[in-house]
Parts: C-alpha cells; structure tokens; sequence
C-alpha cells in the first residue's frame, strides 16, 4: 500500500496544480476522472498492442547503437506513447461540450497523461521501490505532464481553429519530439555524462509549459 501511495503521490500532485490553474471555468471532475481512467486503462493498452506489433516488423540488436536507441526514443516509444494518449484526447475529450476554451486542452491532455503515468509508476515502482518512485516523482512523471501540456495546448487552439488538424498535429509532433529526446539521452548512457541531455529537455519542456499554461490563462474565454 505504501509503494502504491508513493507511486501515484506525484500523478495526484501535477493534477492538483493543473486543475488549480483552471481560473476561470472548472471542468466537471466527473469528466476529468473519465479522462485520467482512459488514459490509465485504454492508452496502455493501445501502447501495449503497438509496442508488441512494433517488435513483429523492428528489430533493434545493438543497444550500444547511437542511431538504433534514436530510432527506438523517437519513432517507437515517443510515437507510440504520445499517440495512445492523443487519440483519447482527440476523439473523447476534444469533442465534447464542456471542451470550451483553450485551456481545456491543457487539462484534458495532462489528465490522460496522467492516467497512462500513473499506470506506468505503478509497474516501476513496485519492481524498483522507494527509490523508483523518488526519482521517478521529480522525472518520469513530470515528463509526462509537460508532453501532455505541450499537446493539449495545441489541442486547444485546434479546437476553436478553422484548421484544426494542423494543430492537433503540431501538439502530437511537440510530445513526441520532447518524450523522443528525454528518452533518448537516457538511452544512450553508454556514452558518459550525456544522461545530462535528459534534465536539459525536461527543464526546457517544464519551462514551456509555463508558458503555455499562462497563455491560456489569458486568453481564457471566460476571463472577467
């Protein structure tokens, strides 16, 4: 029970503080518990069928392969990962009423990433322990809540845009290229010191969050 409590303390954290950042127009929790169940049971198991086709027609033998750990950081985990999470948010979330303004995106997005996380923690966490789920609170999970703020930003703008696959695509490209880089430099740490490219992409995807979170916020729908 306390491995399970340390494995979903910092899912439950980042979901505070995004739903707290929705100044303006509060999403039924309903929905947003919905989302986060989605993304815990249907995304892993999008992944999980993806992952075993992926191994049917790829085959990866050289983990001390530069350009082999590329291809498997980008165009198989991130791609898979990233999109299991946004075909939840493009034909659940989006769609729906209480989808209102652009923030929605945001919060949708990092609650289904959030579920896919908190499933992911769990597994981790119970094979590794305390110390898992230490160093996976202050990397592995935030990773995923700015993949999912990067996205739903985008996914934000789409929905009130006359172009709205251009920018579900930009946030679906945005996530996988920041989850195929903090990937990747993990990876590759047969090459000393360059696990330090990993902090370096979860520090700049932290940062654009922000920002895009505060975006939103001021250009909120509902702003008095």
């Amino acid at each position: 029970m306390n491995l399970l409590i340390a494995a979903l303390a910092p899912v439950l954290a980042i979901i505070l503080y995004v739903y707290c950042k929705d100044e303006y127009e509060k999403e039924p929790r309903r929905l947003l518990l919905y989302n986060f169940l989605l993304g815990a049971i249907v995304s892993i198991l999008i992944a999980t069928v993806l992952y075993y086709g992926s191994d049917i027609f790829i085959t990866l033998n050289d983990e001390f392969s530069v350009v082999q750990q590329f291809f498997k950081a980008f165009l198989i985990v991130a791609v898979i990962e990233e999109f299991s999470k946004y075909i939840i948010v493009r034909y659940f979330a989006q769609p729906h009423k209480e989808f209102n303004e652009p923030y929605d995106g945001i919060i949708y997005a990092v609650m289904v990433s959030m579920g896919f996380a908190a499933t992911e923690n769990i597994m981790y966490v119970i094979e590794g322990g305390y110390h898992v789920a230490v160093l996976r609170a202050f990397t592995a999970v935030p990773a995923h809540a700015t993949f999912g703020v990067l996205m739903g930003y985008f996914m934000g703008k789409a929905k009130f845009a006359k172009n709205p696959s251009k920018y579900n695509l930009l946030g679906l490209f945005l996530a996988v290229l920041f989850h195929g880089a903090y990937d990747f430099f993990l990876f590759i740490d047969f090459i000393p010191g360059i696990w330090i490219g990993a902090f370096v992409s979860l520090a700049l995807g932290l940062y654009l969050s922000s920002k895009a979170i505060k975006a939103h916020q001021k250009n909120s729908f509902f702003k008095v």
